[in-house]
């Protein structure tokens, strides 16, 4: 896969509002784009409002969004793609993405609740994701999500992702922490559900922590470091897709900055590693 492809390069990391008081005292050379959810900065202003427009201006951001609710019953919320398109232009954001999952019913349900994996769901979602994109002016790329219970299942998870990408034609967000949460607590092979994706539509990756709470039962957390297994996981995807861009999310019980670094350096390393890899193959062939 061709680096033009993608909306920008190298490692990312998540930029929250608790971050921008240390950003000025720890180099963050290493962080090569920022990723911030839109609905926190829409109509900032005053201190945060001017530290966020310094980030935009110096460094390449992309939006990944909480509340497009693009799989819920009602309708999608049109002043809130307006005010977003807005927004995506005036602080020239490089991409937006979203979850393949709905958080709303005549309100917000405060959760990332699971599509129902049915051939109806994928015509019901693909129609409005097509929609945003036609508002939006721009390609958007969905995210596999964490689940814990599939209602009206008819389908894999896998078979109704690919259905979706397909008939709305859209792109992928892939998140290696929700394939390995998946995988343990829906009993699936990791990289069996890798090969499936349509490496085409990846245009970048998430790599999170999560919580523990049986042997068979993890919770998508975003709350604690990476864990080994995940991180060979991520190996695994630049050995089938190539190097992508991949950022860290970090959204709460936020250690120093520092540490956040160390593990942003863990994926340069693995990306410095597997670009050398590739780069050796060319070399020999």
């Amino acid at each position: 896969m061709n680096s033009f492809k993608y909306p920008v390069h190298g490692v990312g990391l998540g930029l929250r509002r608790a971050m921008l008081s240390r950003l000025a005292d720890q180099s963050t050379e290493s962080v090569n784009f920022w990723e911030v959810a839109p609905e926190n900065w829409i109509n900032v202003a005053g201190r945060y409002g001017k530290q966020f427009q310094e980030i935009t201006e110096k460094h390449p951001v992309i939006c990944h969004g909480l509340s497009l609710s693009i799989g819920g019953p009602t309708s999608l919320d049109e002043t809130f793609l307006q005010r977003l398109k807005q927004f995506l232009k005036e602080h020239r954001i490089r991409y937006y993405s979203e979850h393949l999952s709905y958080c709303s019913d005549d309100g917000h349900l405060y959760d990332l609740m699971p599509i129902p994996f049915t051939e109806e769901a994928v015509h019901y979602v693909a129609n409005r994701i097509r929609y945003v994109q036609d508002v939006l002016d721009q390609r958007i790329a969905l995210e596999n999500i964490s689940y814990y219970a599939a209602p009206g299942k008819q389908m894999e998870e896998i078979d109704f992702l690919n259905a979706v990408l397909q008939e709305a034609d859209c792109d992928l967000l892939l998140d290696v922490n929700n394939v390995y949460v998946n995988s343990i607590n829906h009993r699936y092979d990791t990289e069996a559900f890798l090969q499936q994706l349509p490496a085409e539509r990846i245009r970048y990756i998430h790599v999170a922590g999560h919580y523990q709470e049986a042997e068979d039962l993890l919770v998508d957390t975003h709350g604690s470091a990476v864990i080994d297994p995940v991180w060979r996981l991520l190996e695994k995807a630049y050995a089938l897709f190539g190097v992508v861009p991949t950022l860290l999310e970090r959204d709460f019980n936020i250690p120093a900055l520092s540490e956040l670094l160390e593990e942003v350096e863990v994926i340069n390393h693995l990306q410095t590693k597997w670009i050398n890899r590739a780069c050796d193959h060319i070399q020999h062939t």
